[in-house]
């Protein structure tokens, strides 16, 4: 059981706001692919694949992340008790577990078309060095978004086995997403990073957040009302989109303290529910 325990604090199965945020994603790509005028049951089951191999990819990656960081993770306060940082997993150990969650991810892909493989292999580099991007550069962040957005076109692929302005459209705009909300998320170790030398756009933009942050999600926002226009959403599309508005630039960055640690945690995980809307959103939008 303290074994199990360990592998559970490992993969953070019990902190599911980080394989969501990386789901939520592919549901949009599936989502704008799919015809609904069809068999609801291949959609189905592409969710629920790429569900578990969001959940699989996260793991593996959170392993991968904390094997990078071990020393970094051991000087700050928020990290120095996890498993690979506090010396209670091996880094032998980790990398057969993050092996196995790999091989288990393997799985779930094989069930997509060649192309939709192919490139799902192509992104494991992303994937993997994302962790050694906030020792070079102050945009991590960013080397996150492209990474963890990628379901996006994974999603569409999985449909339309061919890259098209949709998918692109909305996968630029989910980097600025991922941009906002992973600053937000950083603020919480700004002390620490500084004393460790660990850049990020947290401490790069520390002067002027809000800016920064409006700047984000306004082009993300900008990329759904485009998206809107291109495939002919409904009037409750952008209905839809004025909530959606409101969530980011009011819930999230007029009620963000980024001196108050709970403030940005608490802000952060609330991208799950703006996942959960636009996800939605999507779905209306469609309806004829």
């Amino acid at each position: 059981m303290k074994q199990l325990n360990l592998f559970i604090e490992l993969i953070r199965i019990n902190k599911p706001i980080g394989y969501m945020l990386l789901f939520w994603p592919c549901a949009w790509g599936l989502t704008l692919a799919y015809d609904f005028s069809n068999n609801p049951k291949l959609y189905l089951f592409y969710l629920m694949l790429f569900f578990f191999g969001a959940v699989l990819m996260r793991s593996a990656g959170c392993i991968v992340n904390d094997i990078f960081d071990r020393k970094f993770d051991a000087k700050v306060s928020r990290t120095k008790n996890r498993p690979i940082a506090s010396g209670k997993v091996s880094v032998i150990t980790a990398i057969i577990y993050s092996a196995v969650l790999c091989l288990l991810a393997l799985t779930v892909l094989l069930n997509f078309n060649k192309f939709t493989i192919l490139i799902a292999l192509g992104s494991m580099p992303l994937a993997f060095s994302y962790p050694l991007m906030k020792r070079f550069t102050y945009w991590p962040q960013l080397f996150l978004g492209i990474t963890f957005n990628y379901g996006i076109i994974l999603g569409w692929t999985s449909i339309n086995p061919s890259v098209g302005i949709l998918p692109a459209l909305v996968y630029l705009g989910a980097i600025f997403w991922t941009l906002g909300y992973d600053t937000i998320y950083g603020f919480q170790d700004l002390k620490d990073d500084e004393i460790i030398g660990v850049k990020s756009t947290s401490l790069m933009f520390r002067k002027n957040p809000y800016r920064f942050l409006y700047f984000c999600y306004f082009i993300f926002i900008l990329s759904l009302v485009l998206l809107g226009m291109v495939s002919n959403m409904n009037f409750f599309y952008y209905f839809l989109l004025i909530l959606i508005s409101f969530q980011m630039f009011y819930l999230q960055i007029k009620k963000l303290n980024i001196n108050n640690a709970q403030s940005c945690l608490r802000i952060f995980k609330s991208n799950n529910f703006l996942g959960i809307i636009i996800f939605f959103t999507l779905i209306i939008g469609k309806i004829n």
